[in-house]
């Protein structure tokens, strides 16, 4: 079932071409979206491709947030079907890229 508290995880950001790349999404990612890697909070970074976490169905829309003051750079937008694909890790759409837009529609 869906977890009644609010779940966390640290991420590392992926480098948008190796996404890119036919092992991983293969073209898939656009400038607007960021790839990302999970890990327990605490954990030293995995050295390969395989995610020790990772988002899973139901967290779509979910924030994507950096930073010590809490800023939202990306909402959760897609992942694998196949949740242990080390290859398909999750993709959130860039909060950055649509700035402007989402200050205008706020106004």
């Amino acid at each position: 079932g869906l977890s009644r508290t609010l779940q966390e995880m640290e991420v590392t950001v992926l480098d948008a071409r190796m996404c890119n790349n036919s092992r991983f999404w293969d073209g898939g990612i656009a400038p607007t979206m960021i790839c990302f890697q999970g890990r327990h909070r605490g954990s030293a970074p995995s050295k390969g491709p395989l995610p020790t976490v990772t988002s899973t169905q139901g967290d779509s829309g979910g924030p994507l947030v950096c930073g010590k003051r809490a800023a939202v750079a990306g909402v959760l937008s897609f992942t694998s079907p196949d949740l242990t694909d080390p290859f398909k890790p999750p993709v959130a759409t860039s909060a950055v890229k649509h700035k402007k837009w989402i200050q205008k529609t706020l106004r």
